[in-house]
């Protein structure tokens, strides 16, 4: 999301008494002195956000919180019933990443309409698999708000999310799934092209409500289902099994911990990333 200026240099001949200020020379005049400058003086990566927040900022950050208000009222409607769905598949695809990375075998892949899920796989280290779940959901929740940030970064995160979906239709999905990742697929290919075809940011939007929304589900879904009750069979319940000291609502504690760490984490890093750009 990014603004150019624009500077008529014929209008500058004509007009006698324009005197150029020091960022107007810096801009008119590209040379190596003042690239040197510019580096010297920009610092690198703006670690403590001391040139936040101008313009880009301000509305990076209106978004998201009018994401976030948007959510929040149209939460248990229809509308957001597939966004619902997809955040339930990143969980799963979480699973599921887990096992392939731990030397497992992934068996099948499904997305229920009552907003379950689940992912068959031999072997693999259940540690890591079973939280990789919710902690899935919260870090690609997070991966998505930080890269929604710039044009390209978005593509990336955009083309990424894309193989995922493609690929998980070839591990057993059923017919739910089917639709949502096909749907899901339509969606995100639109909006690309109407990004690099039509009108520029687009995409960003997209990208950006995709990462709020996952991570607000995530925080929502640990909430729901781990630390108000106890729900057999859940992923806490599996954590219980392995450690039978730390009591289900324990591990939805330290879900919770992590999934609101990691969203704090994607609104700095996302600041950053603007800030050392401007």
């Amino acid at each position: 999301m990014g603004y150019l200026r624009q500077t008529d240099p014929l209008q500058l001949l004509i007009d006698h008494d324009y005197i150029a200020s020091d960022a107007d020379s810096q801009w008119l005049f590209d040379n190596d002195a003042t690239i040197e400058d510019d580096a010297s003086s920009s610092g690198g990566t703006d670690w403590t956000l001391s040139k936040c927040c101008g313009n880009t900022e301000i509305i990076f950050l209106s978004l998201l919180f009018g994401y976030l208000v948007l959510i929040y009222f149209l939460w248990d409607t229809m509308l957001l019933k597939p966004m619902r769905l997809i955040a339930v598949f990143v969980h799963e695809m979480g699973h599921a990443t887990a096992c392939w990375m731990t030397c497992g075998s992934v068996k099948g892949i499904e997305v229920y309409g009552n907003e379950g899920g689940v992912t068959k796989y031999v072997g693999g280290w259940r540690w890591f698999i079973i939280p990789a779940g919710y902690v899935g959901g919260s870090f690609w929740g997070a991966f998505f708000v930080v890269l929604s940030g710039d044009r390209w970064a978005s593509l990336a995160a955009s083309i990424l999310f894309l193989i995922g979906m493609a690929v998980s239709l070839f591990y057993s999905p059923n017919r739910t799934m089917v639709l949502l990742n096909l749907g899901f697929i339509a969606l995100t290919i639109t909006f690309i092209l109407i990004d690099f075809l039509v009108i520029t940011p687009f995409l960003q939007f997209l990208t950006l409500f995709y990462g709020v929304f996952i991570g607000s589900f995530s925080i929502y879904d640990i909430y729901d289902d781990l630390i108000t009750r106890t729900v057999e069979g859940s992923d806490a319940h599996a954590c219980h099994k392995l450690i039978p000291c730390c009591l289900p609502r324990c591990v939805g504690v330290q879900f919770a911990v992590v999934a609101l760490a990691f969203q704090g984490l994607g609104l700095y890093f996302a600041l950053v990333l603007m800030a050392s750009a401007n």
